[in-house]
């Protein structure tokens, strides 16, 4: 794919939705930690019908830290892997408390060492949490990555680098919201949305499915900033 396809795609995207948000509840970074850590295997919308709860009895590195892991897991217990997920919170909230003051790190090699926390999560706090333009792919981002063409790559960190490379810079803070919303109602994995995709005639996946939307009906389905 070429410069001027990506161009078009990332203006198409924002000029559909200029400031994209993501589905998960949180009121600070530690919040919005807490949470990413939670999703990994489970639904959005799981880990917001947790958090709702858990926030309002703790929801700060001391707080939550003091109830222990098994204080933790009753309010988790609706999200896959709940019980490593309690013990890896727990003891993040405690590295916080010993090296951070309390406070969330802004780096991706602080927040790596927290238990529980990987590259994509460390990209998805730094992004969102600090406004960094960091790209955090998860199995979304990898497939619409891959399918249109915009940055193939065998892996995750491969399409990460693909894309801090090809995705123009005034796009990059929200690129990672646009394509994980994308991907997720819009370029599914088993039956691709084509005919309602903004981008269809930009994108280089041979197998679309029935009608990619004419550019005037893509013309039409755009939202004004």
């Amino acid at each position: 794919m070429n410069s001027e396809k990506r161009e078009e795609i990332f203006r198409r995207l924002h000029a559909a939705t200029a400031v994209p948000k993501g589905e998960l509840e949180y009121g600070s970074p530690f919040e919005l930690l807490v949470a990413v850590i939670l999703s990994a295997q489970a639904t959005d919308k799981s880990v917001n019908l947790a958090t709702r709860e858990l926030y309002k009895a703790a929801n700060t590195p001391q707080t939550i830290h003091a109830l222990g892991a098994a204080g933790l897991e009753p309010y988790i217990k609706r999200i896959g892997l709940y019980r490593t997920k309690a013990k890896n919170i727990i003891a993040t909230c405690g590295l916080l408390l010993q090296r951070h003051d309390g406070a969330v790190p802004q780096t991706r090699e602080a927040l790596e060492q927290l238990p529980g926390v990987g590259r994509k999560t460390a990209n998805v706090v730094l992004n969102i949490a600090f406004g960094q333009p960091t790209i955090a792919v998860d199995t979304h981002i990898f497939r619409i990555s891959n399918r249109t063409g915009i940055a193939p790559g065998k892996d995750v960190v491969a399409v990460e680098e693909k894309l801090l490379k090809v995705v123009p810079d005034e796009y990059k803070l929200h690129a990672h919201h646009w394509l994980i919303l994308h991907g997720r109602y819009i370029c599914k994995a088993r039956n691709p949305d084509c005919p309602s995709c903004l981008i269809a005639d930009l994108c280089e996946f041979r197998g679309k499915t029935k009608t990619p939307a004419s550019p005037a009906v893509i013309k039409a389905k755009k939202k004004p900033d």
